[in-house]
């Protein structure tokens, strides 16, 4: 900085300046508040005086009023209007006519709405009569003797106290008068004056004294150190970094020096901070891991790091095309060309071979570089190699095709659907042999036409929500009905989430299965056979006798009493019945079926399977117990299917009772059977006891398995319990065994009252 430097760019003079305008402007701002505070300070005295006054001019014409004593009421304002300060006193009656005044030429004057003393409450339509202080004081201009003076207006209310011929007045009227006080503000306006030219002096010679004194300030502390700290950094400015400042006039000039003088140690140790980034950046490059190359236009390696030489052992002055791949002229498809013509990052993929021979895959990114004038003189490549990714992508690829090879050869269809919509994206080979549908028949489709029209709602809920659903319906491309177990499981699929549902086709087991349940009913109806031709004994005999009876009446000739004819023929008729109930109760449960779910009333399936079985019990002493809950809800079932199940566990309670032979407990029969219904909240529970052998331990988790039986060689087939499991597992519910208390063993079943599954299946064949 030039000590000849103009005033207008001196550092000084422009602290001065700013710092007398703030100070001149602050302490102007002072003297103009406090100057209008103490201007609003006298008039607001002065307004509560002239208030105070007119108060107590009220108060001193109240009781002249009262007695509408005019000459009192004169003499009172006459004596008040002495007062220097005051200049008018006046009242108006309700008409605006002045009745008293302290000036004798306004009495009987009359006054006009627009006048100043009516228009503050006239101004608005009806008239006011509740009128703040401010709103009641009126300024009147200046007279011609140069002085202010001030009206307050206030009114004279009507009070019931008015007495007197011409001083009363209606109680509705609120405003009698007005009272209007003018009083002079010349000595306010003087002790304002005073006040005014007080505080301006005291500005003026605060803002003298201020701006002397920071001048000085500056002077001292700021002008002579920077002086010097401008002549010991011109050193630095040199070059002489070793040269120390020294300022001792204030804290932080002396702070100042010293930050300088730390920053010329720190600009020379930057500087071999610098020179060795340098050489670091230099062995950064040698050592990346990546091949680096700097070309010319022209495409010869300019420089090239250590991992480049490794690779592809080039010669300075190398084109780039042959130090790669051994080219004698340019790739077609070259991103350094790309960038010395648009200047931008370009990207490629290039292979060849290594100076070993062995073949490389790498990624190639170049950018340009620039001199000072922004042109470009060189282009930056680098080569990331990729050849080990390169591999495993072939390995990826190899693995994806022996998977999906394993995907299309499962002999069970797979589907791959969108969780939301559930529409077919992939599916496997399997599908044609199942449904008789290729796969592009299928693929972009809803798998939910593979379903009844009308079952398609329920399996949409069950596919979404259900992990397994058992014997689904479905139908072939050529129309007749497949059964299938499916199995759901979420996944992802091309970043979509979507549900992979596999198929079984148990069409052909489900056929065998009902071959079994008819086997097993036939093995059932011939360990019936016996029973049942025992009971069909005893009404034949009846009927024989009635017959016998009959004809030895008719071959005498002689008629029978009408009684006994009567009775002999009620029996018969009633025997017949019951013979024919039992043959067409054998045929229905024989009889092949169609399995539907349906509201089923399980105590009446009880009954009708205990139909078959009372006569047998009896013949053997077997004595059945009844607690069975008459409002028991229905359940969904195939009642001819659970009417098996109960069978099957009577068989088992005959012959268990049978075989542990006669029973007397305190001398009486205990061979007995008992069966229990009840609810247990959304249960229905179901309890068929016998007083027989019981179940070992050892075998109790045996009895339901196929084909396993107690029974001595041909008294039982081993499916009985098996196929009843399965029965009531179908539903939804539950069976299980459990020992009775004083011996023998209990069945016990849960049906929910909520089937589990909604489906329904026809029995094939």
């Amino acid at each position: 900085m030039s000590s000849k430097q103009p005033a207008r760019t001196s550092l000084i003079t422009s602290l001065i300046l700013a710092v007398g305008i703030t100070l001149l402007v602050c302490i102007a701002a002072w003297a103009f508040f406090s100057i209008r505070y103490q201007k609003q300070r006298m008039i607001g005295e002065m307004v509560m005086q002239t208030d105070r006054l007119s108060n107590t001019i009220k108060l001193g014409t109240h009781y002249a009023m009262m007695l509408n004593s005019g000459k009192d009421i004169d003499r009172i304002i006459r004596n008040i209007s002495r007062q220097k300060e005051i200049e008018y006193i006046r009242i108006y009656n309700k008409d605006g006519l002045v009745r008293f005044s302290n000036r004798e030429t306004e009495i009987g004057r009359r006054t006009t709405i627009d006048s100043e003393a009516c228009r503050i409450c006239h101004q608005d339509e009806p008239p006011r009569t509740d009128l703040a202080m401010d709103a009641r004081v009126r300024l009147l201009p200046t007279d011609t003797k140069g002085q202010r003076m001030m009206g307050l207006i206030s009114p004279i209310m009507n009070e019931p106290g008015c007495t007197g011929n011409c001083h009363v007045h209606a109680p509705e009227t609120q405003v009698l008068g007005l009272l209007d006080v003018v009083v002079s503000l010349n000595e306010t306006d003087a002790e304002i004056k005073v006040v005014q030219n007080g505080i301006i002096g005291l500005a003026v010679l605060i803002f003298m004294f201020t701006s002397v004194m920071i001048g000085l300030f500056i002077l001292r502390f700021v002008n002579q150190p920077i002086r010097k700290l401008i002549r010991e950094t011109r050193h630095i400015a040199r070059g002489d970094y070793s040269h120390s400042l020294d300022a001792e006039e204030s804290y932080e000039m002396s702070q100042l020096a010293e930050a300088i003088t730390d920053m010329a140690q720190q600009i020379e140790n930057k500087q071999d901070e610098l020179n060795k980034q340098k050489d670091r950046f230099r062995q950064l490059f040698e050592q990346v891991p990546c091949a680096i190359t700097v070309q010319d236009r022209n495409y010869r390696l300019i420089e090239y790091n250590q991992e480049f030489e490794d690779t592809f052992a080039p010669k300075p002055g190398d084109f780039c095309y042959y130090a790669y791949k051994g080219r004698t002229e340019k790739c077609e498809n070259c991103p350094v060309e790309k960038t010395f013509q648009d200047g931008g990052t370009h990207y490629s993929e290039e292979d060849g071979l290594t100076k070993a021979g062995e073949p490389a895959h790498w990624i190639v990114r170049t950018s340009p570089i620039r001199n000072e004038a922004g042109e470009i003189v060189a282009a930056m490549e680098m080569c990331l190699d990729i050849t080990h990714s390169r591999l495993l992508e072939n390995q990826l690829e190899e693995a994806e095709k022996k998977y999906y090879d394993i995907f299309n050869n499962i002999p069970n269809p797979i589907f791959v659907l969108d969780k939301k919509t559930l529409e077919v994206l992939d599916c496997n080979q399997s599908v044609e042999n199942v449904y008789g549908l290729e796969p592009k028949e299928i693929l972009g489709a809803s798998f939910m036409t593979l379903f009844a029209e009308e079952d398609r709602a329920t399996y949409q809920v069950q596919i979404r929500n259900r992990r397994v659903i058992n014997q689904s319906r479905q139908y072939h491309k050529d129309g007749r009905t497949i059964y299938v177990t499916i199995r759901v499981s979420p996944s992802t699929y091309r970043n979509r989430d979507v549900l992979l549902v596999t198929t079984g086709d148990i069409t052909k087991r489900l056929e065998a299965e009902q071959q079994l349940i008819q086997a097993s009913k036939m093995a059932t109806l011939g360990e019936m056979a016996s029973g049942v031709a025992h009971e069909l004994n005893q009404p034949l005999a009846v009927i024989k006798t009635a017959g016998s009876i009959l004809m030895k009446k008719i071959k005498k000739t002689s008629l029978a009493e009408d009684e006994t004819l009567l009775s002999v023929s009620g029996k018969i008729d009633t025997n017949v019945d019951r013979a024919s109930n039992i043959i067409e109760h054998m045929r229905q449960f024989a009889r092949k079926y169609d399995t539907r779910l349906e509201k089923t009333q399980i105590n009446q399936v009880i009954a009708n399977a205990f139909e078959m079985f009372d006569q047998q019990f009896k013949v053997r002493g077997i004595v059945a117990e009844w607690d069975m809950d008459p409002h028991l809800p229905a359940i969904m079932a195939e009642p001819n299917r659970l009417e098996q199940v109960f069978v099957n566990l009577f068989i088992n309670a005959r012959d268990a009772i049978e075989e542990r032979g006669d029973l007397q407990v305190d001398g009486k029969n205990a061979k007995n059977v008992r069966i229990v219904t009840r609810q247990e909240d959304e249960t229905v529970v179901v309890e068929i006891c016998d007083s027989g052998n019981g179940i070992p331990p050892a075998i109790a988790a045996k009895i339901f398995e196929p084909f396993f039986t107690t029974k001595e060689v041909g008294k039982g087939t081993g499916l009985g319990l098996s196929i009843s499991y399965g029965i009531v597992n179908e539903i939804g519910g539950e069976i299980f065994a459990k020992p009775r208390e004083g011996g023998g063993a209990c069945f016990v079943m849960r049906f929910p009252l909520k089937a589990k599954r909604n489906e329904t299946y026809h029995s094939p064949g």
